[in-house]
């Protein structure tokens, strides 16, 4: 039987990064700075998740998302002000 897939949303703050986990409602929290960005590649890489989203903060989202690039997980980032984005994501 196939393993169900992984998916991981990241809420980025200034100070903060939410991680919520799908299908597990696993959550938990880590500092936006390079200490809690190094806890966190280990953790998600042993998820093999199949995508994780971040939103576009203002910068914020900068060094998160090239940690997740750098280690090969598969990290796209989206702009939740974008028209674009929240029409595709109320269908």
């Amino acid at each position: 039987m196939p393993l169900q897939p992984c998916f991981v949303g990241i809420d980025v703050s200034q100070a903060s990064l939410d991680i919520a986990v799908r299908p597990t409602a696993e959550t938990w929290q880590v500092s936006n700075d390079e200490a809690g960005i190094t806890a966190l590649v280990p953790q998600l890489q042993a998820l093999a998740p199949t995508l994780i989203v971040l939103e576009a903060t203002g910068g914020y989202h900068g060094l998160v998302t090239a940690a997740l690039a750098t280690a090969s997980l598969p990290v796209v980032v989206v702009n939740p002000a974008s028209p674009k984005t929240r029409r595709n994501l109320l269908r």
